[in-house]
């Protein structure tokens, strides 16, 4: 569904090829962070850290990476 005119379409696109690289990484770090934190919050509270990064990761990411990958991110220790 878009209930979004051509002309509208048009008028933000050409909004965003002004913007600076630096702005356009800054809205869109933004808008995955808020992402990250919807999916953070709607998690049950009782998940081990494992278990809620591949709760996120799999929220996030299932069907674009295989299930090896989300694992492995879960299980990463960068400590």
């Amino acid at each position: 569904m878009n209930d979004t005119t051509a002309s509208m379409q048009r008028r933000v696109a050409e909004h965003y090829r002004r913007m600076s690289p630096q702005e356009r990484m800054r809205i869109a770090s933004s808008m995955f962070e808020t992402a990250r934190r919807i999916v953070e919050s709607s998690l049950p509270a009782n998940l081990d850290r494992t278990e809620r990064r591949l709760a996120f990761a799999r929220r996030l990411y299932a069907g674009e990476l295989p299930e090896a990958a989300l694992r492995a991110y879960a299980e990463f220790r960068g400590d």
